[in-house]
C-alpha cells in the first residue's frame, strides 16, 4: 500500500522524537504529528527540568547521534549514596554507597537538563529526511483499516501509515481510541522538581534520602548545580509550592543540610501528583504505546524516562527486523511480540518502585529499623551492591540492540 508515512507517531516530546529517529535511522519513513509549537520545543531558557540518564539509554542516544549533546552539557553520576532519616535529624549511621567504578563499563549514568536534550533530538529530527515533523497539529481521530491506520489530525488533514503510536503520555488519547484501558491509584504524594546553586563542589555524587513524607533525590548536574525531586504528602507539597522563593528554601533547608553550603534557586519550580498508571496492553489494532502512554511509575528510582526510551529501543528493532522479514510492521503478531517484550520488565519496575516507597514512606519503628538494616547489610555484600549499581545503569534484562 502507499502511505504518507509508514509509522505515524503522536506526541512530540522526548519519547515521540527518540522513536521518530530510531525508526528513521532503520530506513523507515515516519510522520512526526507535535501538537506543541516548534518554538515552544526549541526554547533556549533553563527551566528546572533535568533528567538521569541510565547508561543504557546514554548508549542509545549516541548510537542516535547525540554522543556531541552528551559530552558537552551531561554531568557523568559517579557515585550514589542512600541514606534514611526524618527532616533535621540527618541520616540513620547506617547508609548505603554505589560507586560507577565497581563496574566495567563506566558512569552508572548522566545527568542532563530538558534544554538540551530536547532541543538536540528536536534538531536531529529536523535533518532527518525520512521524518515529516508536523507541529502544532494534533491526532484527534483513528481508524484501524485491513492493512492500514488513518490518523485524523485537528486541521481535518487525514494521514495514513501501517501503524500508529502512541507516545502521547500518561492520559494518551491515542490509548483512549484504541480501547486500551490502565492499572494503576494515586500515591498521596506530589513532587516538587526544582533545580538548585549551591556553593560547594557535588563531585558527581547523587543522594537519595528517605523520609517519612516521601523521598529527597539530589541529582548533579554541570557546574555547582544540583536537580531536585522532593517528594512530599500532596496538603503540604501544595502548602510549599505557595510559598515565596525565599519560604520554599526555607522549607528545604531542613531536608537538604548543609554539605554543600549555601543554596539558591536556578530555574522554575514544578509541583506533579505521583501515581502508578500502566496500560492493561501496550498493543492494539495498528496502535503501539510507548513511555508514559504505556505506563508511568514512581520515580523514586529515576526510570520513568530511562523505560519510555528502553521501549522505543524494543519497538524499533521489532519494527525494523518484521520490515527486514517483509512483515507488515503493524500486524498484531508482530505488534505483541514488542507488547511481549516490554510487558514483564514494566510489572518488574511498577513493583519495585511500588514497593520501594511503601517501605521507605512511613515512620513506622519496626520497618524503619528493618530497612536501616538491610541497607547497611547491602553496603557489605559487593556482589549484591554490583548488581543493584547494574540495574541502576540498565545493563539487566533483555537489551534492544541501541542500548547494547
Amino acid at each position: 500500500m502507499t502511505f504518507d508515512a509508514e509509522i505515524l507517531i503522536a506526541g512530540g516530546g522526548l519519547t515521540g522524537t527518540a522513536l521518530a529517529l530510531a525508526l528513521a535511522r532503520a530506513g523507515r519513513s515516519v510522520a512526526l504529528i507535535d501538537p506543541a509549537p516548534a518554538a515552544v520545543r526549541a526554547a533556549e531558557d533553563f527551566d528546572g527540568r533535568s533528567y538521569a540518564l541510565a547508561l543504557a539509554s546514554v548508549r542509545m542516544l549516541r548510537a542516535l547521534g547525540l554522543a556531541q549533546t552528551i559530552a558537552e552539557h551531561a554531568q557523568p553520576i559517579l557515585e550514589i549514596k542512600v541514606s534514611d532519616g526524618r527532616a533535621g535529624e540527618g541520616p540513620s549511621p547506617l547508609w548505603l554507597e554505589f560507586h560507577h567504578a565497581e563496574i566495567e563499563e563506566g558512569p552508572m549514568g548522566h545527568m542532563i537538563e530538558d534544554r538540551f536534550l530536547r532541543r538536540a533530538l528536536l534538531a536531529a529530527v529536523e535533518a532527518e529526511p525520512r521524518i515529516t515533523h508536523l507541529d502544532g497539529e494534533r491526532v484527534v481521530g483513528q481508524a484501524p483499516e485491513a492493512g492500514a491506520v488513518t490518523a485524523t489530525l485537528g486541521s481535518g488533514r487525514r494521514l495514513s501509515g501501517a501503524l500508529l503510536v502512541g507516545c502521547d503520555g500518561v492520559r494518551s488519547e491515542t490509548a483512549k481510541r484504541a480501547g486500551i484501558r490502565r492499572t494503576g491509584w494515586r500515591y498521596g504524594q506530589t513532587a516538587l522538581v526544582c533545580a538548585l546553586e549551591h556553593e560547594t563542589p557535588h563531585h558527581g555524587i547523587a543522594h537519595q534520602f528517605f523520609m517519612p513524607e516521601g523521598p529527597l533525590a539530589i541529582l548533579p548536574l554541570p557546574g555547582n548545580r544540583s536537580s531536585i525531586v522532593w517528594t512530599e504528602r500532596d496538603d503540604r507539597a501544595e502548602a510549599i509550592q505557595a510559598l515565596d522563593d525565599a519560604g520554599y528554601l526555607t522549607a528545604l533547608r531542613p531536608r537538604f543540610g548543609d554539605f554543600l553550603g549555601e543554596i539558591g534557586l536556578a530555574g522554575a519550580r514544578y509541583t506533579y501528583p505521583l501515581e502508578l498508571s500502566v496500560a492493561q496492553d501496550f498493543a492494539a489494532a495498528r496502535v503501539a504505546l510507548t513511555g508514559d502512554a504505556a505506563h508511568r511509575v514512581h520515580p523514586i528510582a529515576g526510570q520513568g524516562l530511562n523505560a519510555g526510551l528502553r521501549d522505543v529501543a524494543a519497538l524499533a528493532q521489532v519494527v525494523d527486523e518484521a520490515a527486514r522479514r517483509g512483515e507488515d510492521i503493524g500486524a498484531p503478531d508482530v505488534l505483541a511480540r514488542y507488547a511481549r517484550w516490554r510487558r514483564f520488565d514494566t510489572a518488574a519496575l511498577a513493583a519495585a518502585t511500588d514497593g520501594f516507597n511503601r517501605l521507605f514512606s512511613n515512620d513506622n519503628p519496626i520497618l524503619r529499623l528493618g530497612r536501616d538494616l538491610g541497607l547497611g547489610a547491602v553496603a557489605h555484600l559487593p556482589r549484591l551492591r554490583r548488581g543493584f549499581i547494574r540495574e541502576a545503569a540498565g545493563l539487566t534484562g533483555d537489551l534492544p540492540a541501541l542500548m547494547r
